[in-house]
């Protein structure tokens, strides 16, 4: 008897220890806010309707926001903090140093609408107006919309350290891709997905002139990039170009969120090492050429994959709280 009731002590203990990374998402809901701040979405879609009529850049910089706060502690507003006194935060780390001002500027304009009316003041976090406005960005873009789960709280800690080696390169091939993801309990069907964030926003020359210069000793330009397409990035981005200019990641469409991304991968119109190589290795390239053909399918693989991206590393209790100011701690 003694020793059923080990085991069972045993295999509740082995239950907690699994079931431990999902217990912070597992408290994620739609409509969380509903006796709270049953307005929110509202609000929040009001102000990046804004916010985008202003400039089409809201869009790419509040996605590329999202993506990178998740993978860096947790989808919890940790890179919109600012640094201040001793502490260099998220946002100075070079991987971030590229995000538009705009992303940042959505989320701090969302968060005054919404403590703009006093029911909601101080109810709604800073991470769950990320995740509402990443929606909206993508619906206003073209692409699907869906429903955010919400519930999420503030970090605690923002530190340009804690960005090291949690952030995909332009460079990276699959194998690299996959483990990233694989760290933040995303499969390769998700990796694929969110890539093709990669069909809007923009990117410094500096990101991808490897590829049209100095590829390797027998050949300067990638083999797998578009011939046409080299010659128009080497027009756009000389050697020795002016570090702040930027071009679209989709030569075709880049003002619509769409599946017109893999078709540039069919064509080698993919800017990034990291965004050809879907194409080009075996494992997933059928992914690719399905999605390039049906977009219904990539939105509902899209939707999954973000909602999953949503949940990862979220705060609750006494690890995170509701900032009054999304870029301060309180």
């Amino acid at each position: 008897m003694g020793q059923f009731i080990n085991l069972v002590v045993v295999l509740s203990l082995s239950l907690s220890f699994c079931l431990l990374p999902h217990t912070a998402s597992a408290q994620l809901r739609q409509n969380y806010y509903a006796n709270t701040c049953p307005i929110v979405e509202n609000i929040v879609r009001a102000a990046v309707a804004k916010k985008f009529n202003q400039t089409f850049v809201t869009v790419p910089a509040t996605i590329r926001l999202f993506f990178h706060d998740c993978f860096v502690q947790g989808c919890d507003a940790s890179v919109v903090i600012e640094s201040s006194g001793g502490n260099t935060a998220e946002k100075d780390h070079p991987d971030n140093l590229s995000l538009a001002g705009d992303g940042f500027d959505t989320v701090i304009k969302a968060k005054e609408a919404v403590d703009a009316v006093p029911s909601c003041r101080n109810k709604v976090s800073c991470a769950d107006i990320l995740a509402m406005a990443t929606r909206d960005v993508i619906a206003l873009s073209g692409g699907p919309s869906y429903a955010v789960e919400l519930g999420r709280l503030d970090g605690l800690s923002s530190t340009a350290a804690s960005v090291n080696g949690k952030l995909p390169q332009p460079f990276f091939n699959l194998n690299q891709l996959n483990s990233l993801f694989a760290a933040n309990g995303l499969n390769q069907t998700d990796m694929i997905a969110l890539s093709a964030a990669h069909t809007v926003g923009f990117s410094h020359c500096s990101k991808f002139e490897n590829r049209i210069y100095n590829f390797s000793r027998p050949n300067a330009v990638d083999p797998t990039l578009n011939q046409a397409y080299a010659t128009q990035l080497q027009q756009m981005c000389p050697r020795n170009v002016d570090p702040r200019i930027a071009i679209n990641m989709d030569p075709n469409t880049p003002r619509k969120f769409d599946n017109v991304y893999y078709q540039n991968l069919q064509k080698g119109q993919g800017l990034f090492t990291s965004d050809q190589v879907l194409f080009t290795d075996p494992r997933s390239k059928p992914t690719v050429n399905a999605w390039a053909t049906n977009s219904q399918t990539f939105n509902q693989a899209f939707i999954t994959a973000i909602t999953k991206l949503g949940r990862v590393g979220v705060k609750t209790g006494k690890n995170g709280n509701i900032r009054r100011n999304c870029a301060a701690f309180n």
